[in-house]
């Protein structure tokens, strides 16, 4: 069980920082894309619907599918004014019950609502309101699926590596 839970873990870690590095290419597109559509429209008098909708699902793209990634690096919100001066074992501790009790059951939930809302979208054939909008908008609506999971899965990463960390024999160091 224990390699096995090591190999999760490490397959995991290479998983989001695979998909982490192919996202980031994402932000460079997005850049060169609203810097091509603002000069249309402020030279030319000219935008196209399907233009900004793409910049929108771009940013989700790589927030979405990002977020696996940051937590991966420790990128993530978080509040350090205690947890900065913490020992490793303690710090391992509060990660531990912080997947436990928010990540994990939060990622649950968002996987499934997110899953549900996705699919609907999908029979329906959900296209974009606007004309000359993006089809297939079922699309965006699956990555939000599928980042809670990428987001999950570094969760439990996370979990296992800071279980190793708080139950290890080896003793905590200071700050």
């Amino acid at each position: 069980m224990h390699q096995f839970l090591k190999t999760f873990s490490k397959g995991v870690n290479y998983l989001n920082e695979q998909v982490g590095r192919a996202v980031s290419w994402l932000t460079g597109i997005l850049v060169l894309l609203v810097c091509g559509d603002v000069i249309v429209r402020y030279v030319l008098s000219d935008s196209e619907a399907w233009v900004m909708e793409l910049e929108w699902h771009l940013f989700s793209l790589i927030f979405l599918l990002g977020a696996g990634y940051a937590l991966k690096h420790d990128r993530h919100v978080r509040v350090d004014l205690f947890y900065a001066h913490f020992s490793p074992k303690d710090k391992a501790l509060v990660n531990l019950l912080g997947s436990l009790i928010f990540l994990i059951p939060w990622a649950l939930l968002i996987i499934v609502v997110s899953f549900d809302y996705a699919l609907i979208s999908y029979r329906i054939g959900e296209t974009s309101p606007d004309p000359g909008g993006l089809p297939a908008r079922y699309l965006i609506k699956f990555s939000v699926t599928l980042g809670a999971t990428l987001l999950l899965l570094q969760g439990i990463a996370d979990l296992i590596d800071a279980a190793y960390k708080y139950f290890s024999k080896e003793p905590s160091e200071t700050a």
